[in-house]
């Protein structure tokens, strides 16, 4: 797109445009005026978020994986995302990936330049060995974006299961994938700093497709996190308490247990619960798609 000045993510808004004659506070307010305006944006597009949704665990269930691709803002939110997965539910970090352009660089430095060539965005997947049964979800908060552009459309190319995210409805014109998501947060309190509204918007996205992905694969009992990886003091108390509340055992017990289920929340209530050995539960648990819920009613 030659004009980008006709994208919503880079039009002037109006509401902010003396916003550097104000006051601290006000322009405090202003900020926060504009960032009430995201979350009813991202509500609006629950049933395309919904669509994502099942695309990426059917990726998943396939033996697939989930690519996040992205550049600056956008691309450090999916790599934000793609390395929270592992600790929070405990999967392998090559289930979630995120790709920035640019590379590793481009996270803690501006490396904008990356982003302008649409063959890099394919290349970036040649490079991961992205395949059929994966699913690749291009992030760009304007929608023009070579790189993410390029990625989707090699994505699809090859079969993968697409899905593509940008703020700018103007930005979804000639894109081709599975399920489009737009929420559309309006012009930005400074012009074009799409870190802003748009990045908090793809946040919220980001959010919810992996989070109830991992919920409709069984990675959550009720609420609780019982996939998660306790490697640390923080996520050794976090198993605790949640052994705790699903079981009603004090701490030392909850403790004790855990150390006998090798620091596995999920397979320490089974092993509770089902009065089980540890290698009974690992084996109850696999049969039952690693759902602890199913695995607590099979016989």
């Amino acid at each position: 797109m030659k004009d980008r000045s006709r994208l919503t993510t880079e039009k002037p808004n109006a509401r902010t445009g003396d916003v550097d004659r104000r006051s601290t506070l006000e322009i405090v307010d202003a900020i926060n005026a504009e960032d009430r305006r995201v979350a009813p944006a991202v509500a609006k597009q629950r049933r395309q978020i919904a669509a994502a949704v099942e695309l990426v665990v059917a990726a998943f269930r396939e033996g697939g994986r989930l690519f996040y691709v992205g550049a600056g803002t956008s691309g450090r939110l999916g790599v934000l995302d793609a390395s929270e997965c592992p600790p929070t539910f405990g999967v392998p970090p090559s289930m979630v990936q995120g790709i920035i352009a640019g590379g590793r660089r481009a996270l803690v430095r501006s490396a904008e330049g990356a982003e302008d060539r649409a063959a890099d965005g394919a290349a970036a997947l040649r490079k991961r060995h992205v395949e059929p049964t994966d699913a690749v979800v291009g992030i760009a908060a304007c929608g023009v974006t070579p790189f993410v552009r390029g990625a989707i459309a090699h994505a699809r190319k090859i079969g993968a299961r697409t899905i593509f995210v940008t703020c700018a409805p103007e930005g979804t014109e000639g894109v081709k994938a599975d399920v489009i998501i737009n929420p559309v947060v309006g012009p930005e309190v400074v012009t074009g700093s799409t870190r802003m509204k748009a990045g908090t918007a793809t946040k919220l996205v980001l959010n919810t497709l992996t989070t109830t992905a991992m919920i409709k694969l069984g990675k959550v009992y009720g609420n609780l996190m019982v996939d998660l990886n306790a490697t640390n003091v923080k996520l050794r108390d976090r198993a605790e308490r949640i052994v705790m509340a699903v079981t009603g055992l004090s701490r030392p017990q909850a403790r004790r247990l855990l150390a006998r289920a090798r620091w596995r929340s999920k397979t320490a209530i089974l092993m509770h619960l089902a009065s089980l050995g540890f290698d009974e539960a690992r084996r109850r648990l696999k049969r039952s798609n690693d759902s602890l819920r199913r695995a607590l009613t099979d016989e």
